[in-house]
């Protein structure tokens, strides 16, 4: 057996070998008896800056450990008890199975139905991260942009560029076994404790070669530069996938692992009448700050060699439209990236590497978005909204791949601040008012002064603001019962973000192992 304690609290001055210690102080019992300890989680408390603690909570066996347990009255003192096991049964005939996308979902739900015995064929219409990556920093330095191969599409999706973020408010025995799989292949072993996990864009790269490399030796084919441009049924049932237009891959599932951006997928399916459904998002802007600012602000310190970049979340409900405005996909120590996938629009994101160091963070600031504010009863109209806004931003960098850009003491009150930005390939100054509707810079202008009581210096000469920020979920959902099968056609099983069901790349992954789960145990039961 083992027990568990939460709210250990060290000052950053104070070593972590002291942590033995502070169990037998609470405790009240011999340091001595600690045979072994580990941190199973570890966290942040800024509430009393800038006495800033480090939050632990720490899995240790001792001797006596029943009668520790018994005579302890602190509450914070617990039985381990085991992680639940995430477990698949293997395939009991053959399956053939074909899976369009190679993000998160893609990649989990293939490791899955490959570990049963299914046969699996991955297909990603962008190119091998390492390839990817060669891609996007020519496009950055000012090249052309590769519409199948840049921060939205090829090898891990659109979190390949991101900061690897792991957090999630799902709780599945799933989730641990996402995190362990992501440390097998490369990612830092503290994933596992941290209280927000990311990998950092930098070594996100290396673990999905590993992946790989993993799938590929369980007999996985893997396919990349090939789009999945059309599907055949056959008695009411998915038979086939089309590649690129003219190769014909048969199989008995397909599952759709789309990103949020694959929009020609999207124009497919609704040409196929597949059933689906309008759906809300936000949209917004990027901010970026100076790190040692965001760090004053949340620890009342520039810097601490034990604290990380500082992050934050920010929400409000806007009482004069009804509307949420929040913080979204935080990226502390990192930059604002041109995250443009086709001609003619900017989007924009942010990316952190593992050590986000860098002297910026940044993060969207967004306001939700309705299908009441689509102007149209077509299922695709979230997907035009976003192009309308995508385009006008375009304009404003006056035809070019320069993001839209404005200091936020000017987008507030028409002067003052300064004009800086880490976003590449660069800005351009501009209104930002004129890139996005007047309900979302409204919504922006009455969020900022609330956020700046609540973060006191968000709102100051030194913040940017950079546009536009579209795409935080897909414009749509694909209708699917609950074993996870589109209601409209049998066999075709939409998963992850790009189908309107996941967030973030945890979740994706989950909803990957969910309908690979499904499809299993839907095999075996017949």
């Amino acid at each position: 057996m083992a027990l568990k304690i939460r709210e250990i609290s060290l000052h950053l001055d104070e070593k972590e070998r002291s942590i033995p210690h502070k169990i037998a102080t609470i405790l009240d019992f011999d340091v001595e008896k600690i045979r072994h300890w580990k941190i199973i989680r570890k966290g942040i408390d800024a509430r009393r800056k800038p006495d800033v603690l480090r939050v632990y909570t720490i899995e240790f066996s001792c001797d006596d450990e029943l009668q520790l347990l018994k005579n302890s009255s602190t509450a914070t003192l617990e039985k381990v008890e085991d992680f639940p096991v995430f477990e698949i049964s293997p395939l009991k005939k053959k399956a053939k199975i074909l899976i369009a996308g190679m993000g998160p979902a893609g990649l989990f739900s293939a490791l899955l139905l490959a570990e049963a015995g299914a046969q699996v064929c991955l297909v990603e219409r962008g190119r091998p991260v390492e390839e990817r990556l060669s891609d996007v920093h020519s496009f950055w330095a000012g090249g052309l942009l590769n519409p199948e191969s840049n921060i939205q599409f090829g090898e891990g999706g659109a979190g390949t560029f991101s900061d690897g973020k792991l957090t999630t408010r799902l709780n599945h025995p799933g989730m641990r076994s996402i995190l362990q799989s992501f440390v097998k292949f490369g990612a830092p072993e503290e994933i596992l404790w941290q209280a927000k996990p990311h990998i950092g864009s930098d070594r996100l790269r290396s673990v999905l070669i590993n992946f790989r490399k993993h799938l590929l030796a369980l007999g996985v084919e893997i396919r990349f530069s090939s789009c999945l441009t059309d599907f055949q049924m056959n008695v009411g049932h998915i038979a086939a996938g089309v590649i690129n237009g003219c190769d014909l891959i048969k199989c008995d599932r397909l599952i759709l692992a789309l990103g949020h951006s694959a929009r020609d997928t999207y124009q497919l399916l609704a040409e196929k009448k597949v059933l689906l459904q309008q759906k809300s998002f936000a949209v917004g802007l990027r901010v970026e700050h100076p790190l040692e600012l965001i760090n004053q602000i949340q620890y009342g310190l520039c810097t601490h060699p034990q604290l990380s970049a500082a992050d934050y979340r920010l929400a409000w409900n806007d009482p004069q439209s009804g509307r949420g405005v929040y913080s979204f996909c935080m990226c502390p120590g990192g930059q604002v990236v041109n995250a443009s996938s086709e001609e003619g629009g900017i989007v924009v994101n942010g990316m952190s590497d593992f050590s986000r160091s860098a002297e910026n963070s940044n993060s969207a600031l967004v306001v939700s978005v309705t299908p009441e504010d689509f102007g149209s009863d077509d299922v695709l109209a979230g997907l035009y909204f976003q192009k309308k806004w995508e385009q006008a931003a375009y304009r404003a960098g006056e035809a070019g791949w320069r993001a839209p850009a404005q200091p936020m003491l000017e987008f507030l009150n028409g002067r003052g601040g300064d004009f800086k930005s880490s976003c590449r390939p660069e800005v351009i100054h501009a209104d930002l008012h004129k890139c996005l509707p007047t309900f979302v810079t409204s919504g922006l202008s009455r969020a900022l002064p609330v956020f700046n009581q609540r973060m006191r210096g968000f709102v100051g000469p030194e913040a940017t603001l950079i546009g536009v920020e579209t795409r935080t979920s897909a414009p749509l959902r694909i209708i699917r019962d609950e074993h996870g099968e589109s209601i409209s056609h049998k066999g075709l099983f939409p998963t992850g973000e790009g189908s309107g069901y996941a967030g973030g790349i945890m979740s994706a992954a989950l909803d990957g192992m969910k309908t690979a789960t499904e499809i299993i145990n839907r095999s075996n039961a017949f």
